[in-house]
Order: C-alpha cells, then structure tokens, then sequence
C-alpha cells in the first residue's frame, strides 16, 4: 500500500507546478488603462474595450525587451523547471514499485525546492529592473527601475509571487518535519538499549 504523504506531496508538487505556470504565462504582470505586458507577453486595446485585446508573445529569450529580462525571465524559468523536476520525482516514487524507485529517500528533493525558491525570489527582484525598459515606457509613461509610473501590479505578477511563497512555505513545513523525525529517532535509541540490556539480565 503506498504511503498517503507521498501521494500528498506529489499533488502538492503539481500544484504548484501549475500555479506557477499561470504567472509566469500571465501577459498582466503590470498594466495601465490601455496596456499590460508580463515576462512572455504583452496585450493591448482600445478604450473602452478592454474585452477586445491584442496580444502578442514573445517567442525565444532573446526577443525580450532588455537584458534584465531575459536574466529574469532565465531565472524564473529554471525555478520552474526545478518545480517540475521534484513533482516527476514525487510522482514517480508515488506510482512506481518499490523495485523500480530503489534511489527513493536518496534523492535531496528538499534541496531541488530550496534551490527552485532561491531562484524563482532572484528572478522576480530582479524583473522591475525591467521598468527601464523601451516597453515598459512606452505602456507606463515615466517608470524606472522599481517605479512603475502609471502602470500597477496585474494579478499574473502577484500569482508568481503567491507561487513563490507557498514554494517557501513548503520548504519549511518539509523542514521542520524532517527535524522533527530525526529527534524522534535519535529519542528512540537510548529506550532501545536500555531495552536490550535489560532483557539481556
């Protein structure tokens, strides 16, 4: 019988996994009354019509708009795809037999988490820098670095951050809970040899 807290932790995984995406794929990271744009796209409308949008994507890395958003979008990327590489894990020690997982509890997944939420915060500081930017401009009038001028936070912004810190959430739940079982069997085995040389007697 598989154990629950893997099946647990394995749908977890993929929700995150899937509310990550949803910000990162969001074109509304930050918008104005006529235009939006986020780290894969941006849309725009008329006004008044704002149910009537243009959007466009952009395709590779190097199409972005300036250098700290391609280093942004990098990082947030490699936090995602570590996100994705700890679920398949899950998944498959969830799924699997025991014969075909025998690097099961070998394998740090704690450390895949930290290291996705490391670069996932390094990758959302580092996107206002991108504020600066010719298109940034262009949809909020005079933003700068960490100034968004007319522009505000859209919600495909504040998914990721909420992504990030149920990621971060995790990590420490996953923590104290692995302390938690290594206190329990080291309390154990002094009662274990009180136990045996009693019985020994």
């Amino acid at each position: 019988m598989r154990n629950t807290g893997d099946s647990v932790g394995s749908a977890l995984a993929f929700s995150l996994v899937c509310i990550s995406a949803f910000g990162l794929l969001s074109p509304a990271w930050f918008q104005s009354d006529l235009f939006s744009f986020g780290l894969f796209a941006w849309c725009s409308w008329s006004e008044g019509n704002g149910w009537n949008q243009t959007c466009v994507a952009y395709k590779n890395l190097e199409d972005l708009p300036d250098l700290a958003w391609k280093a942004s979008a990098a990082l947030l990327l490699g936090g995602w795809v570590l996100l994705v590489l700890r679920a398949l894990l899950l998944l498959s020690w969830t799924v699997l037999p025991e014969d075909f997982c025998p690097v099961k509890g070998r394998i740090p997944t704690q450390y895949i988490l930290a290291a996705s939420v490391i670069t996932s915060l390094l990758g959302l500081l580092l996107f206002p820098f991108s504020l600066s930017s010719e298109v940034a401009r262009t949809a909020c009038g005079p933003s700068t670095v960490y100034s968004s001028g007319r522009c505000h936070l859209g919600w495909g912004y504040i998914t990721t951050i909420l992504a990030l810190i149920l990621t971060a959430l995790l990590f420490v739940i996953g923590r104290v809970r692995r302390y938690k079982t290594q206190e329990k069997t080291f309390s154990s085995i002094p009662e274990r040899i009180i136990f045996i040389s009693e019985s020994n007697r």
